[in-house]
């Protein structure tokens, strides 16, 4: 495996040989991804079996999709030892979250925001090259006061994540702890099921310099910080894994007066994309294609809002990402970025998750965030698919597509106890939780929005 050091001066000679650099490097790299897919994985051989022998524009490829890939798991891996019972039954153990899967594999699960659940591997090689990839969006995004600020407070942090199972930001930070890249002692990890007053508590005790965390439930944060009732200082806030409004990212700025560190990335790329003072996401194009594409998957020019988005990865070896519909609407920004940065730079337009807001019986109001409801469900087992809809101001109804093998009655009535135990936690135990009969249902944009809020 390359070292990090060598992976670093790599990058570093790749953008100083500015664009023609880059489409040089992705060229060379997405030709040895695909020889290696055709060589060892049957899926990829099987589908590329009458495409040229070299090819070095992927919109030759065929477009990938989770579901299809899920279902071909033993066949889309390129190692025989892995198979999808084996890494069921690793994830299965929640304890074993961050551990290595046959002593060479991290694995992490989807939270299903695209309606399908996903298993992956992150084998040594692409590890590193995200490690490299979060070093570069780091000195991109910190200033030097920012990152003095950090140190001296010995970068004491909290992460306000989904806790437990294999979810990517859970898994990674147990697994950095695990190896010393994150010290155990300042830092926290807090859970996104927790009712807000609970964060807001144990947020004021830690006190972190560097806060992390949904870009919802940090939304939700500033309000309290702003209401007095939340008292820290943090000196970098990160948003992760969703979008926000750009009034949001206003109001975050102004709540936390902090830096803030947009990053953009999901299970089949754990680094995307990292944010500028302008405003938007700078690709890592030399470790990833990203095609913006319209509903009939041929290009969206530059400027224009997306359909879908199709992912290639230039470093997952053990499972190749190859023109995979990642399902999110991007703008490509059509000219130069005025930060000066050389990278593509794009706008999410499609990852802005929606919170569920209850009526509280004195007159208040309750926010939960999707995410609560999402990781919830996906600790029952016996469900493919699932949907959240808001039907009223105090009334969810779940649509629910089980396994086969499920037994439906039971799975319900576990569903509708856990759902009923996160409302009365937040202290809306009144709100109804109705049984749908009805499978969830695709939006008009094709995709499986996983909470609906009440309009």
């Amino acid at each position: 495996m390359t070292s990090t050091l060598a992976l670093i001066r790599d990058g570093r000679r790749t953008l100083r040989q500015g664009p023609d650099g880059l489409a040089h490097r992705q060229r060379e790299r997405l030709t040895a991804m695909i020889d290696f897919a055709r060589t060892h994985s049957p899926y990829y051989r099987e589908l590329y079996r009458t495409l040229p022998e070299r090819i070095e524009d992927p919109t030759l490829l065929p477009v990938t999709r989770k579901q299809d890939l899920m279902a071909r798991f033993d066949d889309w891996v390129t190692d025989p030892e892995v198979t999808i019972d084996r890494v069921r039954a690793f994830v299965a153990d929640p304890r074993r979250a961050g551990e290595r899967f046959l002593g060479r594999y991290l694995v992490t699960t989807t939270s299903g925001t695209t309606g399908h659940r996903g298993v992956f591997l992150l084998d040594d090689h692409a590890a590193a090259v995200v490690r490299v990839l979060s070093l570069r969006a780091a000195r991109r995004t910190l200033t030097p006061a920012v990152t003095a600020r950090l140190l001296i407070r010995r970068m004491r942090s909290a992460h306000i994540v989904a806790i437990g199972g294999h979810l990517a930001a859970y898994t990674v930070i147990v697994r950095s702890r695990a190896v010393g890249r994150l010290p155990a002692r300042g830092s926290r990890v807090l859970s996104v099921h927790s009712p807000l007053p609970e964060l807001v508590d144990q947020l004021n005790q830690c006190r972190p310099v560097f806060l992390a965390g949904y870009a919802t439930v940090i939304a939700l944060l500033a309000g309290e910080q702003l209401a007095g009732r939340l008292r820290i200082a943090p000196a970098a806030v990160s948003l992760l894994a969703e979008g926000v409004s750009d009034h949001d990212h206003r109001r975050i700025r102004s709540a936390f007066g902090a830096h803030l560190v947009d990053t953009y990335g999901c299970n089949e790329s754990l680094a995307l994309a990292y944010g500028c003072p302008a405003g938007w996401l700078h690709v890592h194009s030399d470790w990833l294609i990203l095609e913006p594409v319209g509903p009939d998957l041929r290009p969206t020019p530059p400027g224009q809002e997306s359909f879908t988005v199709l992912l290639t990865s230039l470093c997952r070896w053990a499972q190749p990402i190859l023109r995979y519909d990642l399902g999110d609407s991007v703008v490509l920004r059509p000219d130069a970025c005025p930060c000066g940065d050389l990278l593509p730079a794009i706008r999410v337009r499609g990852r802005a998750a929606d919170l569920l807001s209850f009526p509280r019986l004195d007159g208040g109001t309750v926010h939960i965030v999707p995410m609560a409801f999402e990781t919830l469900l996906e600790s029952i087992p016996g469900i493919d698919l699932f949907q959240i809809v808001q039907t009223a101001p105090s009334c969810v109804r779940v649509r629910i597509l089980s396994a086969v093998t499920a037994d439906r009655e039971r799975l319900w009535t576990a569903v509708r106890k856990e759902m009923v135990a996160l409302l009365i936690a937040h202290g809306v135990g009144h709100v109804s939780v109705e049984r749908a009969h009805e499978p969830p249902e695709q939006s008009a944009g094709g995709k499986y929005r996983v909470v609906i809020p009440w309009p």
